[in-house]
């Protein structure tokens, strides 16, 4: 496929995200929600849509659709209709879907992103609205029969719908990874796109700018943001070609093929009107008094842009420190312990902050991808890294022997402090001791002295090497360069 300059053309981005909703229970029944049950083994007789049963709207789905829209600033709607959308898929079982349409529970909101670092935009939400989910259907099992699998059947979605505000894939995964994070610190999606709590359906267009928008395709049911990423550029290039060929654009479903790296057509695009959306006679409509959301309100957590803000402002982070560990509630909840851990050891927070986050997104973080052990069970709590930074400070160790200390935290256990003691791994301070030692470094290297003496100043790190050799790196290095300064000058 050519590859036609895309600086002619501007391309619109929309999203609608399906999130599932943090619940023990479905949206409309008391079936099981859990991930990874065998087929068939958490469907209700509402699930399965046998005659005569009645969905119950489960109360605890409605508060986590009102938590959402608070996150996401969004006005939360007095009065909302479920409503049914009517369509055949074998794994859909009533022959509709109930949903909202014309009154969702959560109306206008926006999210701020930063999809370059130090520039932010809005991105407006249209609406957040409750649903239930379809079932699977399974293919590969058998070359001659699809298998159903109605587990999912009827789990509570919420479809976020942005507004056609994102111009750029980078746009769009910037709002995704800040949706997903905003969604796990208000517990209301655990957003794990690998088992299909998250994915989203894209919608493109592009236009020639002081133009009307062109006609959209939707890419359905992206489960990767790095797939949603390769979805708009692969359908940004096939747009702009067809229009630069004098062709038209197609409203129509298309899927990513994720192998390929390309999207392929589905079905034509269907309008509101061929779903024949009416309110669900069985569902009375849902009134939200004011009382329930500010009760809501008052559990929000701290969210990651006031959780950034902090950290930038009372602890000294910088920008882009402060991003990474609120880029995920359990490493800010680490992060927070530890320094909670090291502020008890008469450590202000302004002097530990910096160099706990050094440490925790450095050879930390190496060592949970290196190792893949979750956060919350790995042997190297908060309190261990809190002391191993105490150590650093207090001079105990130096910068060099903490990385080893450290390597040896990951494999013994202990304290920071008792492995030290354990492998006679304290900083050598006393300067007397030093002295001696940078005196029989400098008696060995004569010549490197007398070179040094007549003008090869960048001896200076030479000896300081030697030194710290002599010492094991247990020497503090500003106390060596300090003495060796000295004797050097007196030599």
């Amino acid at each position: 496929m050519t590859i036609a300059d895309p600086h002619h053309w501007e391309i619109v981005i929309g999203l609608e995200v399906h999130a599932q909703v943090t619940s023990k229970s479905k949206l409309f029944s008391a079936a099981a929600t859990a991930f990874g049950a065998a087929p068939n083994t958490q469907v209700s007789f509402v699930d399965a849509a046998f005659p005569g049963m009645l969905p119950v709207l489960n109360s605890v789905c409605v508060d986590q659709a009102i938590k959402t829209g608070l996150g996401l600033h969004a006005q939360i709607n007095p009065l909302s209709i479920f409503e049914r959308k009517n369509y055949f898929y074998p794994d859909l079982p009533a022959g509709y879907q109930i949903s909202q349409y014309q009154r969702p529970i959560v109306g206008e909101g926006w999210l701020e992103i930063e999809p370059i670092p130090g520039t932010t935009r809005r991105v407006g939400i249209e609406r957040v609205h409750l649903e239930q989910d379809a079932g699977k259907s399974v293919h590969d099992l058998s070359p001659q029969e699809t298998y159903i699998d109605l587990n999912r059947a009827g789990i509570a979605l919420m479809e976020i719908v942005t507004k056609p505000d994102m111009r750029s894939s980078a746009e769009a995964v910037a709002f995704l990874k800040k949706l997903r994070t905003l969604l796990r610190y208000l517990g209301t999606c655990d957003g794990n796109m690998e088992e299909g709590s998250l994915r989203a359906d894209v919608n493109i267009s592009v236009h020639r700018p002081d133009t009307p928008l062109g006609t959209r395709a939707e890419i359905k049911n992206v489960n990767s943001i790095r797939f949603v990423a390769q979805a708009i550029n692969f359908e940004e290039r096939r747009q702009i070609d067809l229009l630069e060929a004098g062709q038209r654009i197609v409203q129509e479903t298309r899927l990513f093929d994720a192998h390929i790296g390309e999207t392929r057509s589905m079905r034509n695009k269907e309008d509101a009107q061929d779903y024949r959306y009416f309110p669900d006679p069985d569902l009375l409509p849902l009134r939200v008094e004011q009382n329930r959301i500010e009760h809501v309100r008052t559990t929000l957590p701290e969210l990651p842009d006031d959780k950034k803000r902090r950290f930038m402002e009372t602890l000294g982070l910088s920008a882009y420190d402060a991003d990474l560990i609120v880029s995920e509630p359990e490493y800010a909840a680490y992060y927070e312990v530890a320094l909670t851990e090291l502020c008890q050891h008469n450590v202000s927070s302004s002097q530990g902050a910096k160099i706990l986050a050094n440490w925790f997104l450095g050879d930390f973080f190496a060592y949970l991808n290196r190792t893949n052990i979750p956060i919350d069970t790995t042997p190297l709590t908060p309190a261990r890294l809190a002391n191993l930074v105490r150590l650093i400070l207090s001079n105990t160790i130096s910068g060099k022997i903490a990385k080893d200390v450290f390597a040896l935290m990951t494999e013994e256990d202990g304290s920071a402090e008792e492995i030290v003691t354990r492998h006679h791994l304290q900083q050598i301070t006393n300067t007397s001791t030093i002295e001696q030692i940078i005196a029989e470094v400098l008696g060995q290297e004569a010549e490197h002295v007398a070179a040094y003496k007549a003008g090869k100043d960048k001896l200076f790190g030479y000896f300081v090497g030697q030194v710290m050799k002599a010492t094991k790196g247990k020497a503090n290095p500003q106390t060596v360069n300090t003495l060796l300064k000295a004797l050097l000058d007196r030599t």
